[in-house]
């Protein structure tokens, strides 16, 4: 059976303003390296399926970027006509991969995650494939290495032969206390949002769990590799709910696994997480631009271009250059970053978003 991996590029990525903008969200960022998530998140799939089997999901706003950036094929490009959240975008994924084979396994992933032992990961990856190939829906559960309250979790159930365990839950994200319970417990990993299944397998969960959605699943697959396609996805993605796989099938489905994975993952949701990536001074600041001065700080993020930006006498702040805006904010506040977004969008600063 072939594999299909999927990367869903979807997302405005508002943490990472003012180097993030509505048409050049997170995913396209150089955050982790001196290349986009995005074109790193194809790069590591290397070995585990070819270019022509890999697909992305988008919004028509990103179509083009993916194509420059993800160097895929124009066929494997699918373009949601609307934001409507992951379920959505892997039926759409799936409808795809099932016309070309039924039981070609999906591995499906986000487009803005950094991961530094791709070796590590495609084993964790090729070991869900295994998995999902007996007709199970698969999530890949991160090894906690600290009582992270930001994240969702998986809760393991019984083995499932050497590499896989059933899951006995999925579980929202918890306060500090139960976090490092869950962690010492060694029961629970971080959800990190990477799925592996059967597109089959995904389709029939999407009609059993998601009944509102099956019509439209019908009406795609009957329109599959037709000109009528469009027409009909658009029809039909409006009509569709906007939620996430983990609400719609994964909280739900009674044959859901995980795979443990240990491989330097990192979802890089905020600037102060960039620090966790990129290599740092012995000062512990990560400077980034060869407009960038730091003098007398300690534990900053300066993101700078060729235009000079001095940061003197600062400790643990962000400081962004983005050519039309800069950023200044604390990196424990880091996540507030969303406020000054809400706030150019109610004073109608079109330009700057």
């Amino acid at each position: 059976m072939s594999i299909y991996p999927v990367i869903m590029a979807g997302g405005s990525g508002t943490r990472f303003w003012p180097l993030s903008r509505s048409r050049r969200p997170k995913q396209f960022l150089p955050l982790a390296s001196s290349r986009p998530l995005i074109a790193e998140t194809v790069e590591r799939l290397k070995g585990l399926a070819p270019l022509k089997s890999t697909y992305c999901v988008c919004g028509p706003t990103h179509a083009a970027a993916v194509a420059k950036l993800a160097k895929l094929p124009r066929g494997n490009i699918l373009v949601e006509p609307m934001a409507r959240n992951t379920a959505p975008a892997l039926a759409l994924a799936s409808i795809h991969i099932a016309a070309r084979n039924p039981e070609g396994v999906v591995v499906a992933l986000p487009a803005d995650q950094h991961i530094s032992a791709p070796a590590d990961f495609r084993k964790v990856l090729s070991d869900a494939v295994q998995v999902a190939r007996e007709g199970r829906i698969v999530t890949v559960g991160l090894k906690p290495t600290r009582p992270e309250t930001g994240y969702g979790y998986v809760q393991l159930g019984e083995p499932l032969g050497t590499a896989a365990h059933a899951v006995r839950a999925f579980v929202e994200k918890p306060d500090a206390e139960t976090a490092r319970r869950y962690m010492t417990s060694g029961e629970y990993l971080w959800n990190g949002g990477i799925f592996v299944f059967r597109a089959d397998v995904m389709l029939a969960a999407l009609r059993t769990h998601m009944p509102a959605m099956a019509p439209g699943l019908d009406a795609l697959a009957a329109a599959a590799g037709t000109p009528r396609f469009k027409a009909v996805l658009a029809k039909t993605f409006k009509a569709w709910p906007s939620i996430s796989i983990d609400y719609a099938v994964a909280e739900k489905a009674p044959n859901m696994a995980v795979v443990p994975g240990d491989f330097g993952w990192s979802d890089v949701g905020s600037f102060a997480a960039v620090a966790d990536v990129r290599p740092v001074d012995a000062q512990g600041n990560v400077v980034s631009g060869r407009g960038a001065l730091v003098l007398d700080s300690h534990g900053c993020v300066v993101l700078a271009g060729d235009r000079l930006v001095a940061v003197v006498g600062l400790h643990d702040m962000v400081v962004v250059d983005a050519g039309d805006a800069v950023l200044v904010i604390p990196k424990e506040k880091s996540q507030d970053v969303r406020k000054a977004v809400e706030a150019l969008k109610a004073r109608k600063w079109a330009k700057y978003l």
